[in-house]
């Protein structure tokens, strides 16, 4: 087993072949077969081994700079079931691979620590922090390759949607890719300028109705429209979806890896209904247009930053790899050094599954990002001039207004 394999799992994300293009130059300077398996763990995990790509310098030296994944991408799980994990290893083992560079988020990690567990030191593992949603647990709150890319990508859209709901005079809602936390969204929301931006950490409660968000919305178009502006861009998470109560959004399906399949539910759709009638019985009227900002950044070519920045990755992991200094870990850049943390440090104990970081906001990153939206505060509705002419807006009276939009901040 002296082969190195290379094998990206999850969803797209800018930089892939960037890793790719320079794990397989360094390996191949240092003598080693490089073997690229074909869309993440599909094909391993069913005893299939001929769906690989054998990767060199010629094939792979000028894909740094191009989006997508030249070995694809897939969010099948080894772990489904007893057989398919015992396939994956045999499949590991019959290609002689010996080194085994993943390319992924938390899912994909978690997946090469039990692989790594099993082979008991036989397979080396360095696993690369890919993911948009930049919610890896890395030190110093350095990004997930990826993320910069597609904050660069989704913040020129917004811009375009910001001018659109300008002169159209309407508000857009719009939903961003983000699992779990809500890291691109703000990222996206701060970048453009975006009118107001909600995310999951924006909460202290483990659930969150409906109801209470929309009010969220509500007040900011209101108190936009009191600053003489009849239109604005809201910013959603993704991530909202495990934070808002289920039975407010019903049953939804699961991806390969168990978790719930964002994609197959019409968050802006549903919010735009909800928001429509609560304006609509308020005698607000407003257009409200829903867009889900996703699949846009994900195969996105990668900008400058995560060029440099996979080449770096590609290249430590290999010496991780090849230079004795042991297998089974997160392999990331700081200061310019190689880094890596073992698995089991990246365990979160309570859940038996990898750390997720989230937003903390505790911080003045976050305290920025507040400070710039347009949203209902407490004293707008506790100031007596302030709440008459919000409340003037509306059909409401000043009591009812503010006893209505008290939920905000419960």
């Amino acid at each position: 087993m002296d082969n190195l394999g290379i094998i990206a799992a999850g969803g797209p994300a800018p930089g892939i072949n960037g890793v790719i293009s320079s794990a397989t130059i360094e390996a191949k300077n240092r003598g080693k077969k490089i073997i690229g398996i074909l869309d993440g763990f599909k094909w391993i995990s069913r005893g299939d081994t001929s769906k690989v790509l054998d990767l060199d310098i010629q094939n792979t030296s000028r894909i740094h700079t191009t989006g997508g994944s030249i070995i694809g991408v897939s969010r099948q799980s080894p772990l489904a079931t007893e057989e398919t994990f015992k396939n994956t290893v045999s499949s590991i083992e019959k290609l002689g691979i010996g080194n085994l560079i993943t390319i992924g988020g938390d899912g994909t990690m978690f997946l090469a620590k039990t692989l790594y567990e099993h082979f008991g030191g036989r397979l080396k593992i360095a696993h690369l922090p890919k993911t948009i949603d930049n919610n890896i647990a890395l030190p110093d709150y350095i990004s997930t390759f990826g993320f910069e890319t597609a904050r660069d990508v989704g913040a020129k859209i917004m811009n375009n949607i910001m001018e659109e709901a300008r002169t159209t005079g309407r508000w857009f809602l719009v939903i961003t890719m983000g699992r779990r936390t809500g890291h691109l969204a703000l990222g996206i929301g701060q970048s453009s300028g975006a009118t107001i931006t909600i995310i999951p950490e924006d909460f202290e409660e483990e659930k969150v109705p409906l109801e209470k968000v929309v009010a969220i919305l509500e007040g900011s178009i209101i108190k936009r429209m009191s600053m003489g502006r009849e239109y604005g861009v809201a910013i959603l998470a993704e991530g909202m979806l495990d934070k808002i109560d289920p039975v407010d959004l019903g049953l939804m399906d699961k991806d390969g890896m168990g978790r719930i399949r964002y994609v197959d539910v019409n968050f802006g759709q549903l919010l735009k209904k909800a928001l429509g009638e609560k304006l609509s019985e308020k005698g607000v009227e407003t257009e409200l247009v829903h867009k889900r900002l996703g699949y846009e950044m994900r195969s996105a070519n990668p900008i400058p930053f995560d060029v440099d920045y996979t080449r770096k990755l590609g290249y430590c992991a290999v010496k991780y790899l090849l230079g004795g200094e042991g297998g089974g870990a997160l392999v990331y850049v700081r200061t310019g050094k190689i880094q890596a943390i073992p698995f089991q440090e990246l365990i979160d104990k309570k859940t038996n599954s990898i750390k997720v970081r989230y937003m903390d906001r505790n911080t003045e990153a976050y305290e920025v990002s507040q400070k710039y939206m347009i949203k209902l505060r407490r004293e707008d509705i506790e100031t007596p001039a302030i709440l008459k002419e919000l409340s003037g807006q509306t059909n409401l009276s000043s009591g009812e207004f503010r006893e209505y939009f008290s939920k905000v901040f419960r």
